[in-house]
């Protein structure tokens, strides 16, 4: 039931009726569906251990190892944190929004793979190229974003609790600070996609490498700006750890582009490519000075006793 309406009949071109178009999809999304499904399943057996991981390194640096009779003493090493689940069924939503998020990642590669899969045989040959390296490279930077995000968090954390009343005992909702977490690795993940998404810019042909390289300035400094936003911390260790990477990506990328904007005027010099169609000038010539048609006899019995003088450009009223 399954089986991939393009394995059925295959065109050189990818070409297919929209009914097999339709039929294509729902079979990328069912076996998309299914991944997810088991991955999840298999997530749920360990949605605890997923839990600890993202929240042991945050409880570790302000996590409570004193007596409430400790921290009523008011001084400043008691200050700290307790991580809280409200309401009776908060643990079994907490469990099964953990399982669902952890199945959806772990299944990326599968779902991802279906989504190219679908989209593929569209494209053509330097645009397959350019998709698989585009993907090849942003799953890596993700992840280092991730990982920036994930190391700095106990750290913001650290400075966070400061500011919490001496002898208080601070309380984080379980649920709150998992999104707290998800938020941070999503943000800085994406921040560090910028310098894919210039040059995917580029090599779409909407900015060119000059302009992107023309733009230090600014960014360095939007950088610097949303590096001391995204941590909080009062040290500049943790800030240039964030900002470092980002400059070198961007500095990347703007050399790319412009090795890239050289090798595509050498390209269009050469002309197309074997799967592309070369440019064609549509333009209309001039057809220049209309030559009147005589012919030996009248084609219609009324231009029979016509006057051949008072016809325009050989032709009469009549045609």
């Amino acid at each position: 039931m399954l089986k991939s309406a393009r394995k059925q009949e295959r065109d050189p071109e990818g070409r297919m009726p929209l009914a097999e178009h339709l039929r294509e999809l729902r079979n990328r999304l069912v076996k998309s569906l299914l991944a997810i499904v088991v991955t999840t399943v298999v997530a749920a057996f360990f949605y605890k251990d997923i839990i600890q991981f993202f929240t042991d390194p945050i409880l570790e640096s302000v996590g409570c190892q004193y007596s409430f009779a400790e921290l009523a003493k008011g001084t400043d090493e008691t200050q700290c944190a307790r991580i809280v689940q409200n309401g009776l069924l908060s643990p079994f939503t907490l469990a099964l929004t953990v399982s669902l998020s952890s199945g959806v990642a772990f299944a990326a590669p599968i779902w991802l793979y279906q989504l190219w899969a679908f989209v593929a045989p569209g494209l053509h040959r330097h645009e397959k190229k350019y998709s698989l390296g585009f993907v090849a490279a942003g799953f890596p930077l993700f992840l280092m974003g991730g990982f920036f995000a994930y190391w700095s968090l106990p750290k913001m954390a650290s400075v966070m609790i400061e500011f919490s009343i001496i002898g208080s005992d601070n309380q984080l909702p379980l649920d709150d600070l998992l999104q707290l977490v998800m938020r941070m690795i999503i943000v800085f993940g994406l921040s560090f996609e910028l310098p894919l998404l210039l040059v995917m810019l580029n090599f779409g042909g909407v900015l060119s490498g000059k302009k992107i390289a023309g733009w230090w300035r600014g960014m360095i400094m939007g950088i610097t700006v949303f590096a001391a936003i995204a941590t909080p911390s009062t040290d500049p260790i943790s800030m240039l750890a964030l900002a470092g990477p980002i400059w070198v990506l961007y500095f990347g990328a703007s050399a790319i582009a412009l090795a890239n904007d050289r090798r595509r005027a050498r390209r269009e010099a050469s002309g197309p490519a074997d799967d592309e169609a070369s440019e064609l000038d549509l333009t209309p010539d001039d057809i220049g000075e209309i030559e009147p048609v005589t012919t030996s006899r009248a084609a219609l019995p009324e231009q029979a006793g016509s006057d051949r003088s008072e016809r325009v450009n050989g032709y009469d009223d009549v045609t």
